[in-house]
């Protein structure tokens, strides 16, 4: 017998015990809780869902967003330097952190043979901007243009000291690979607002740095495959094969598609492979963005102080700029989740020129996207998130000199912000110790940020679950906590 002869027969084998099973199951139920399965008028009917893996037909509650841009940092944005003003730092500029500061929290394998840990002053300076005079460096004038439209998080923390886990534990809630994405469980669970775009949609910056990132960080994990992160590149196709090639008309590419797909749903009739599905569904949605995507890429109808408030190198693909504008076009589209990545941020080493150069490529684009969404009226459905995998730390890595320090991974405490989409505007939540070392007030852990985003989409972290391989699971995993202070 070959194999595809064992796989038929224990395929009718399974099917003939599970509908017994079922069978003889059902009416020791009904005779045990005394129900009453007769299809008369005025009878009872026990109906039971075989798959509990279903999307959501509705929210659980009203949304106050309907899409996510997230702006995200990779490489571990000092907070020192950008959001959380620590005058002490300068004051013991050179002396040893006092241990009391350090206490148990874990180091990275990057500073386990140094023996001093010099504190290192700021390398930016700060000055209030805003309604309520919030501290904020200098080197995001731009941001603090935007400070009373924004909510800072100064108390963030992870549970992950390296790169890899770290981003993968913010953006799927696990630190190991092979679970979906926030964009990911978006797209399962609340799908697609525009049939004509994919629901979530990924730009990579390119010009920020050399740390790697991994397509783990948006994969759709055990969800099925039509849920994971739809990249764009800088090319002159920014969908890798989704032009058709030369000499084949739009008639032929339909086709084809129609053809394919009754061989593909000949083939779900018979081994009901939830991929083929997938891949049905991927096709028809390439097709239809043939029409959608040259649309929304197309920058020559956006006037040209709009291209000026992007900054100078939003004509350039693939810069951070870029593909904020694009994000913005993105959600007058109505795509659910577009996830922007800018790598350059793992300063431990030249600090001093390297946060330069991040925030002169991200802090303009960062707030015109706020300013433009606000002017046309999608701010206020429309969550913005900025921030890293991690922060860093108030010691400095290495020999500290004058001209040049760094400063290792820190995932005890750290900045981000958020605006729009029920997000409280011109507030700072969270407070660090004078090192910044520490959150000491309203500490905010990455199942909290999770719980947080999903509620203002109006669903319930506690209840939206996924079984894979016999397991229920969640964005938050088994944990979070809606921080309800910083909404509307």
């Amino acid at each position: 017998m070959d194999d595809l002869q064992k796989f038929l027969y224990q395929q009718s084998r399974r099917d003939f015990l599970k509908g017994s099973a079922l069978g003889l199951g059902s009416i020791a139920l009904g005779s045990l809780l005394g129900c009453n399965f007769s299809s008369g008028n005025g009878s009872k009917k026990i109906i039971a869902s075989l798959d509990e893996n279903q999307p959501l037909i509705n929210p659980h509650f009203i949304p106050k967003a309907k899409r996510v841009i997230y702006l995200f940092q990779s490489g571990g944005p000092s907070q020192m330097e950008l959001f959380d003003h620590k005058p002490m730092l300068n004051k013991m500029h050179g002396q040893d952190i006092p241990s009391s500061v350090l206490g148990n929290q874990r180091l990275s394998g990057m500073v386990s043979n140094q023996y001093s840990f010099p504190v290192a002053g700021m390398a930016a300076t700060f000055s209030a901007h805003g309604s309520n005079n919030t501290y904020i460096s200098d080197l995001l004038p731009h941001t603090a243009g935007i400070l009373d439209d924004i909510c800072i998080v100064r108390s963030m923390q992870t549970e992950q000291i390296n790169h890899e886990p770290a981003v993968l534990f913010t953006q799927t809630g696990n630190q190991i690979g092979g679970r979906p994405s926030i964009g990911s469980w978006l797209s399962y669970g609340l799908g697609s607002l525009n049939q004509n775009m994919p629901s979530f949609i990924v730009m990579l910056s390119k010009g920020g740095g050399d740390q790697p990132i991994s397509n783990a960080a948006w994969s759709n994990g055990f969800l099925p495959s039509h849920h994971q992160g739809v990249q764009f590149m800088s090319g002159k196709d920014p969908v890798l094969y989704l032009s058709s090639p030369d000499g084949v008309e739009k008639v032929d590419r339909r086709r084809a598609l129609d053809y394919i797909k009754q061989l593909n749903l000949l083939q779900n009739e018979t081994w009901e492979d939830p991929e083929v599905d997938s891949r049905i569904s991927q096709y028809e949605m390439a097709y239809r963005m043939q029409m959608a995507i040259p649309e929304i890429t197309d920058l020559s109808n956006e006037p040209q102080y709009i291209l000026d408030m992007y900054g100078p190198d939003v004509k350039v693909p693939g810069s951070f700029a870029y593909n904020c504008l694009l994000a913005r076009r993105l959600a007058e589209k109505d795509v659910r989740f577009t996830q922007l990545y800018h790598l350059g941020w793992d300063h431990h080493a030249g600090l001093y020129n390297g946060i330069r150069r991040a925030t002169s490529q991200t802090d303009q684009a960062s707030a015109a996207l706020v300013k433009d969404l606000k002017q046309r009226g999608l701010l206020d459905d429309t969550l913005v998130i900025w921030g890293g995998e991690f922060g860093r730390t108030s010691f400095c890595q290495g020999k500290l000199t004058q001209e040049s320090f760094g400063r290792d991974h820190h995932p005890g405490a750290y900045s981000i912000w958020m605006a729009g989409g029920g997000i409280r505007p011109g507030m700072v939540y969270g407070q660090t110790d004078d090192f910044g070392y520490n959150v000491v007030k309203d500490p905010v852990h990455v199942h909290d940020f999770q719980a947080t985003m999903l509620h203002l989409l109006g669903i319930d972290h506690e209840k939206f679950i996924y079984k894979s391989q016999g397991r229920r699971y969640r964005l938050t995993d088994v944990a979070g906590k809606v921080v309800q202070d910083i909404l509307v």
